[in-house]
């Protein structure tokens, strides 16, 4: 019997570790830029819209993950770059979307 899946049926655990992870993704990669110089100096602001990003990107990773019933250790490695890519990530995912279906 095949469960049915639905963004509205997994645990709040389950949210946890994919925000958990992709935030800290999104973190590194801040920290990152601004240690390489990328960004001028720390804001908060920016930090703040990174890790929105980066949530978003692995959420968003964890369910393409989750329909290619793919396992769930490669799942969180891969929802750990994702949030580390941001918008990047959100960008890759388009592109492969419309090449697959546009």
């Amino acid at each position: 019997m095949m469960l049915e899946r639905d963004p509205s049926t997994y645990s709040l655990l389950t949210y946890a570790w994919v925000f958990g992870i992709s935030m800290w993704g999104g973190i590194a990669s801040y920290v990152g830029k601004v240690r390489d110089g990328h960004t001028g100096r720390f804001s908060i602001t920016e930090l703040i819209g990174e890790v929105c990003t980066s949530a978003f990107s692995g959420v968003m990773t964890f369910y393409l993950c989750e329909l290619a019933e793919l396992d769930p250790l490669l799942t969180a490695a891969f929802v750990g770059i994702a949030g580390h890519m941001g918008s990047r990530a959100i960008f890759v995912i388009e592109k492969y979307l419309r090449d697959k279906w546009c």
